[in-house]
């Protein structure tokens, strides 16, 4: 690995300069060579021995050398840069809630040295310092807009530090673009995003004859109660690209935290249950209080899948979540090849020949068996 900025000359490693006296002068020395400031070198992609690139700040952030170990806080990230890079050989440090998911779903038995993956951060985002810089890796990944106080003690440590931004079909494609770009393998990305490009094309021909999209609300664990996605969500895009109408699209209270009244009110007619809690639709079925919105009435609450990553977030199998709603949504519009393209998709981003049995457990079939048509995922 070649020196640069944040490599300090000499052999000397940053945890010996983060020793006792030498803090300040680190904070001094490599603080001036932060992203912020860093100029330009020569070069345009990680294949070259110097490289830039912009991160979604507008932040240029200049590599002297290919990066060879990633560390992110971001929780979706490292399923998305194994499937640019073909292999999690590169990623050193992730988020706890990742691991988590690791340990759950399908990405620990695809890479299982992921299970086991230092933790870099809570899922609060905020960076262990001393435990990145005994990772010493050459580049970080942090969240954009979630506060200085995530992005400059990084900074400061003198880590590259690129940072992203979530919530848009754009936004996920920049991810795609960045992590190809500084992992040299921009082909890849290309290849990724056009995939996407292309099922968004196939999802609106196939439900081009949607008048009236389904009413839907995704909603996840807010302590006994429930909170809903809104439009600045993720999760909005995909149930409208699905044919979905998201009854929670205008939801703005603290933590997007939804009454049992108000649910009522919307009366979704699909509920959709994130990953990031273990409430399934048994739990929403036995809920009394729901017991007159029609989902629940019709029996269609659905958890959504984990595959080698929580499905309903920004990843690198996102059109794959799409299809799912879509059959969810409008199950006599789709072509029901869910399957299909699981075995094909999981196999070109991972290298990783998936079991009907490892299917079958991504796509919670366990969990959604007593939904209404939920067998036409079966194997």
């Amino acid at each position: 690995m070649q020196l640069s900025p944040s490599h300090p000359p000499h052999g000397t490693s940053r945890r010996t300069l983060l020793g006792g006296a030498g803090l300040g002068f680190l904070a001094l020395a490599l603080g001036a060579c932060s992203s912020r400031e860093t100029v330009a070198t020569a070069g345009g992609s990680a294949g070259s021995q110097g490289f830039t690139v912009t991160d979604m700040r507008g932040v240029q952030v200049s590599f002297d050398a290919p990066v060879q170990r990633i560390a992110t806080t971001v929780i979706p990230s490292p399923s998305m840069l194994a499937a640019v890079d073909g292999g999690y050989g590169k990623i050193v440090g992730i988020n706890e809630s990742t691991v988590q998911a690791n340990r759950q779903g399908l990405f620990g038995e695809m890479y299982p040295e992921s299970k086991t993956t230092t933790t870099v951060s809570p899922s609060s985002f905020t960076p262990n310092i001393e435990t990145l810089t005994s990772l010493d890796p050459d580049v970080v990944f942090q969240w954009a807009d979630q506060g200085d106080g995530l992005v400059e003690p990084l900074e400061t440590a003198g880590f590259k530090t690129v940072c992203l931004l979530y919530g848009t079909q754009e936004y996920l494609e920049t991810w795609v673009s960045l992590f190809s770009t500084i992992l040299g393998k921009p082909e890849r990305g290309t290849e990724i995003v056009d995939w996407m490009h292309a099922e968004i094309e196939r999802l609106r021909q196939e439900l081009s004859s949607v008048t009236t999209p389904v009413r839907v609300v995704h909603l996840g664990q807010s302590g006994d109660g429930y909170s809903a996605s809104n439009k600045s969500s993720y999760m909005h895009y995909w149930m409208e690209l699905a044919g979905g109408r998201n009854m929670a699209a205008d939801n703005i209270s603290a933590e997007n935290v939804v009454s049992a009244e108000q649910l009522i009110e919307w009366d979704p007619e699909v509920i959709t249950l994130g990953g990031f809690d273990t409430r399934t639709p048994a739990d929403v079925y036995a809920d009394k209080s729901l017991a007159s919105v029609s989902a629940v009435r019709n029996r269609r609450v659905y958890k959504a899948p984990l595959g080698g990553y929580r499905w309903e977030v920004p990843c690198a199998e996102s059109p794959l979540m799409w299809q799912w709603a879509a059959e969810i949504f409008h199950p006599g519009l789709t072509r029901h090849n869910l399957r299909a393209a699981m075995r094909e998709k999981i196999s070109y981003l991972y290298g990783y020949d998936i079991s009907e049995t490892q299917i079958d457990a991504a796509l919670r079939l366990d969990l959604n068996s007593a939904s209404t048509g939920y067998e036409v995922f079966s194997a």
